[in-house]
């Protein structure tokens, strides 16, 4: 008799859940699905979309130095002097908002008063320079940008 009892109420319980759970999500979705059609609609139509950026890395200098940046992913390399590295980065509605950060490291070169210094570097985004650093012995020795 208790055996059936409980078979019987995990049977009911399982039946309420069914009901309840299919019929509300169901309609949740459609309101969550309605809600967010109207919250996209009235934002500008770019917030919604991809949208692609031309970022263009500089190092200047003369001679040979390695270089560390990131342009999407992290990237080490021993180059010539002046480099430059140019790509296309498309970022999504949510990396947008929140913003991905490209930078350059460049390394070490001989200054005119024959000491070593950081080369000088610039980041470039769709045509426009948007971080400069002269390099030398003093300053931050990196351009670093976060593009949204």
């Amino acid at each position: 008799m208790r055996r059936a009892t409980t078979v019987t109420a995990l049977i009911a319980a399982a039946g309420l859940m069914t009901a309840c759970g299919g019929g509300s999500d169901d309609g949740d979705e459609k309101e969550r699905a309605g809600e967010s059609t109207v919250a996209s609609s009235s934002g500008p139509a770019s917030e919604g979309e991809d949208k692609t950026y031309e970022v263009t890395l500089e190092v200047g200098g003369a001679g040979k130095s390695s270089v560390y940046y990131t342009l999407g992913t992290n990237s080490t390399e021993q180059v010539t002097l002046p480099w430059k590295k140019t790509d296309e980065m498309t970022l999504n509605p949510t990396e947008r908002k929140v913003g991905i950060t490209v930078s350059v490291v460049p390394g070490p070169v001989k200054l005119s008063n024959g000491q070593l210094g950081a080369a000088p570097c610039s980041i470039t985004v769709d045509g426009k320079k948007v971080v400069e650093d002269q390099g030398g012995a003093e300053g931050k020795h990196l351009c670093e940008y976060t593009i949204h």
